[in-house]
């Protein structure tokens, strides 16, 4: 499966704003530290992110990219 959220979790600093407004609750804070000692944020049920990009447009620091599904046209 196609990941559809995508955190640059090196360079997250865990404010948590895109936990709170990813409208699935797909997003969490990690149990793990990342190298500058933050809980970055990661997604655990990628299948159940509906690519909104709610939380890249309210992360302040541009840590997170969302993708897009391609749908596939069927032809009669």
């Amino acid at each position: 499966m196609e990941k559809r959220v995508v955190f640059y979790e090196e360079i997250c600093k865990s404010c948590g704003l895109c936990v709170q407004v990813c409208p699935t609750n797909v997003i969490f804070l990690a149990d793990s530290l990342n190298g500058k000692g933050y809980r970055p944020a990661t997604v655990l049920h990628q299948e159940n992110c509906i690519s909104c990009a709610k939380c890249a447009q309210v992360c302040p620091d541009s840590v997170i990219a969302v993708y897009r599904p391609v749908k596939v046209l069927q032809t009669v």
